[in-house]
């Protein structure tokens, strides 16, 4: 679903984000992506989403070399990758499905199409019910759970999570991720960028550990990094 053949983003200001990365990202697949503030996470996610543009190297979604795209192609392709922030960045002047609509309402859906596709997504994260009410009335695990819901309404092969859980207790991140193993199991590309340690240890998946840009471990053997790989220490 994603590939990465030895990428590297270097900024005007010569910092290197990334050097020469390297990975694939199946069909099905949830994986997490950690390292140190800094290490290249959010550049990585940014260069999925192209909101930024690799020095060196080429990136793939599926079949389509992202290095080909135009600006104007950009938008065609968001719409294929569901983007969870930790903040929700949710609109608390709208309700709960005017939120999850969003998407579909940018991309031209029919109102029939679009009021079908709201309620089976917010369904799937159990807030149904809700659907009426100002985001700002919920609790924060809802507000994630909204969030999810506009990530997934226009069924995305692929689903983004910035630190979805960083503002959440135990309990309410198994939730979370419980929602992101349904999403993995029905065939989505799932990449969950987390500095949460106890989340990673919790579940034994593949793991992508950056540092100052390099990826220094790539796979399932070790379910946590060693706080030397993070940090040099």
């Amino acid at each position: 679903m994603i590939k990465f053949d030895r990428v590297s983003k270097r900024y005007a200001s010569g910092k290197d984000a990334l050097r020469r990365v390297s990975f694939e990202l199946p069909a099905g697949q949830l994986t997490f992506l950690t390292g140190h503030s800094g290490a290249g996470k959010s550049t990585l996610l940014k260069l999925i989403m192209m909101i930024e543009r690799p020095t060196q190297g080429q990136i793939f979604i599926g079949r389509q070399n992202l290095n080909g795209f135009g600006n104007r192609h950009i938008p065609l392709l968001r719409r294929k990758i569901g983007m969870v922030h930790q903040n929700h960045q949710l609109l608390f002047d709208r309700s709960v499905f005017d939120n999850v609509a969003l998407p579909l309402v940018i991309a031209g859906f029919p109102k029939a199409d679009i009021g079908k596709r709201v309620r089976a997504a917010l369904d799937k994260v159990g807030l149904l019910s809700k659907e009426k009410q100002n985001p700002i009335m919920l609790s924060g695990g809802e507000q994630q759970r909204v969030g999810i819901a506009r990530a997934v309404v226009n069924k995305p092969p692929l689903l983004l999570a910035d630190e979805p859980t960083g503002n959440l207790d135990p309990a309410l991140s198994a939730e979370i991720m419980d929602l992101f193993h349904d999403f993995a199991r029905v065939g989505v590309a799932v990449l969950i960028a987390t500095h949460d340690l106890s989340l990673i240890a919790r579940y034994r998946h593949r793991l992508l550990t950056l540092r100052e840009g390099n990826l220094i471990h790539d796979g399932v053997e070790s379910a946590t990094p060693a706080a030397g790989d993070w940090y040099g220490a």
